[in-house]
């Protein structure tokens, strides 16, 4: 427990007060240095030639019995103000990428603590934070364990929550969890129509119709693009502009409407461009690779993937990492570079883990079309027996429906007519499907 200090003079500097008070301690330099922390860094801060790190003045605060707040400025504060400073700073760094690792700690320690001292607002955010790292790090396990308990016992609301209940429904929807995914979604809905908050039930109608296509309800997804859009008429907000374009293009690349897609992505893509959400323009350039691509159309892919690329380099997103490796892969794979394509989709594989049977699918078709133009024509059956499957459980029907046309082709050629035709007409079936 800190111990209570007196307020420190109003022009005492960092230094002079680390100073003071380990002198007050009867500590020596080399008495307060430990690991990451040596006695000359601790001469330089008493100089006043260095400012400490957050860690480091954590550390001081900690062996000198003081808070970390009034180490730094030279005024205490209650202990639930200096952790709500503490959980503020993990969720910047989190959101910004930076110590991913030291915010997830930081956490795990705030929610011990809160627990202990019955800080219900600072358990709740922390245990948001867990779950957010842990989504981040493509641990989508970890992310509902963290979410899933505060949500159940309504600790957290859609209309003060909301960017929690979407991470718990990607969570949900990566997991193969799509029904859990779909309810959660329908009750923010519903809660926001009750509230009357129709900025908070455009947005979880967005995320519900891609849930819904996540699952194969093409119709009701529709359905509930359709009363968005209506619905959003009224609205002069860019971003629910953006989400409902974006529901549009999801749906139409659903149902292999490329052209459709594309359209809704452009205006997207627009909007975003006035705007600083780099992430955001990032995965709509992705998204129109990917829907290129699948299409074929892999030269008008490229610029996308390039501007994609660019403006996801420093996302701490799993999703999108992977995601982005698949499209390279794909798009190497297409350029005649299949060591490249084997490369970049195996590296998308690792990160993907057990999760996303959509990206994994997509991977494993690369790495049969690899294959198969290296004249490796068992480990490219293989691979489309492994990829079929999963695109046609995340309901990727396009994708699936080509995937199986190039399957037969490599039968075909291994002299397996009767297993090309039978593959053949399950592509038929897929396309019905898709059509349908």
């Amino acid at each position: 427990m800190p111990l209570p200090e007196m307020p420190a003079p109003a022009d005492e500097a960092i230094g002079k007060r680390l100073r003071r008070l380990r002198l007050a301690r009867g500590l020596s330099q080399r008495e307060m240095a430990e690991p990451g922390i040596t006695f000359p860094y601790i001469s330089r801060i008493e100089a006043g030639t260095r400012n400490p790190s957050v860690k480091a003045l954590r550390q001081l605060a900690r062996r000198l019995g003081v808070s970390a707040a009034y180490l730094e400025s030279g005024v205490d504060v209650e202990p639930h103000e200096e952790r709500e400073m503490r959980i503020a700073e993990a969720e910047l760094r989190l959101r910004l990428g930076e110590g991913a690792d030291e915010a997830l700690a930081s956490f795990e320690q705030l929610l011990a603590e809160a627990r202990t001292t019955g800080d219900r607002a600072i358990e709740t955010r922390a245990r948001a934070g867990i779950g957010m790292a842990a989504l981040q790090r493509g641990d989508h396990g970890g992310a509902i364990a963290a979410l899933e308990e505060p949500i159940r016992a309504g600790a957290l609301s859609p209309l003060t929550d909301g960017e929690l209940y979407a991470v718990l429904a990607r969570a949900y929807t990566s997991a193969g969890r799509k029904h859990d995914a779909i309810e959660l979604l329908e009750q923010a809905v519903l809660a926001a129509e009750e509230a009357g908050d129709l900025i908070i039930y455009l947005r979880f109608a967005s995320f519900l119709s891609y849930a819904l296509s996540d699952a194969g309800e093409i119709d009701r997804a529709r359905e509930a693009v359709e009363e968005a859009v209506e619905r959003g008429r009224a609205v002069d907000d860019p971003y629910m502009r953006v989400r409902l374009y974006w529901s549009q293009a999801r749906l139409a690349a659903t149902a292999g409407a490329s052209r459709q897609a594309l359209r809704a992505l452009r205006q997207a893509i627009v909007l975003l461009e006035l705007t600083e959400d780099t992430r955001q323009l990032g995965r709509a350039h992705l998204l129109a690779a990917e829907i290129l691509n699948v299409d074929g159309r892999h030269e008008q892919a490229a610029p996308h993937l390039v501007q994609a690329e660019r403006l996801l380099a420093a996302t701490p997103e799993a999703e999108d990492r992977y995601w982005l490796k698949v499209e390279q892969a794909r798009q190497a794979a297409a350029a005649g570079e299949p060591d490249h394509a084997l490369t970049l989709a195996a590296e998308a594989l690792e990160l993907i883990g057990d999760t996303d049977p959509a990206e994994r699918g997509s991977a494993f078709a690369i790495i049969a079309a690899a294959h198969a133009a290296r004249g490796d024509t068992t480990a490219a059956l293989q691979s489309y027996a492994q990829a079929v499957p999963l695109l046609e459980q995340a309901h990727s029907w396009p994708e699936a429906v080509q995937t199986r046309k190039a399957w037969a082709r490599q039968l075909e050629a291994a002299g397996r007519a009767t297993e090309a035709a039978e593959v053949l007409e399950q592509a038929a079936e897929a396309s019905l499907r898709a059509r349908r």
